[in-house]
């Protein structure tokens, strides 16, 4: 029996170092996943953006009032294709971080769970690649924030924002959703591995960064 448990540590010990090994096959689809991930969100981005909205809709094959819906439903279809794929890899390897995949396709897994409605499901997995460095916390905080937000409440890094409406009707356009401790948020988002302040990430945004509590958001 004890020879039997040391044969199956060594057995698992091995999968585990396999695991890390770098898979430059799996890279190459991971890549390939991240690029699909963002083909359609590009123009997406810009229809959003009445500086550029105009001028992206004289280059795209279809009519203006359609182009939205059209292109939000080829990003959909892409992204369900991305989760199928990337479930079966974390049922494979686990998390597919740096020592497996390196720099930066280490974080495509991420950018295909955070558009997805799993995040709850696999903000565990995300945790601990982020806790073990496969993957940058500052990618796990956002996950973290965007789930709390999606269940109403206080986010605790500030990297989410909406534009959802206020308790009393007033629309302010985009804010950051609230966050919990915000005088302390600029010293977590700096230990975390942001490069910005709440207040210059609102600015990137294209807006001005405003304190919102909890309690003022419709929900």
């Amino acid at each position: 029996m004890k020879n039997l448990i040391i044969v199956l540590l060594i057995i698992t010990a091995g999968i585990a170092s396999a695991q890390q090994k770098f898979n430059p096959v799996l890279k190459r689809q991971l890549d390939s996943v991240l690029a699909l991930d963002q083909k359609y969100r590009e123009i997406l981005t810009y229809l959003m953006d009445p500086s550029k909205k105009d001028s992206v809709l004289k280059t795209l094959p279809v009519k203006p009032e359609e182009a939205t819906g059209y292109y939000w439903k080829l990003q959909s279809q892409a992204d369900s294709t991305n989760l199928i794929f990337i479930e079966n890899v974390f049922a494979k390897y686990g998390y597919p971080g740096k020592s497996l995949v390196g720099e930066p396709t280490n974080e495509a897994a991420w950018y295909v769970i955070q558009h997805s409605p799993k995040i709850n499901q696999y903000m565990p997995l995300m945790k601990t690649a982020a806790e073990n460095k496969e993957l940058p916390f500052r990618l796990y905080a956002m996950m973290l924030d965007r789930q709390l937000m999606y269940e109403g409440k206080e986010q605790i890094y500030g990297s989410q924002a909406t534009s959802k409406p206020l308790r009393n009707g007033q629309k302010i356009g985009y804010y950051v959703w609230p966050i919990k401790d915000a005088a302390g948020v600029n010293e977590r988002r700096k230990q975390a591995g942001f490069d910005q302040t709440v207040e210059q990430n609102a600015k990137r945004l294209g807006f001005d960064y405003k304190v919102v509590k909890i309690e003022d958001v419709k929900w």
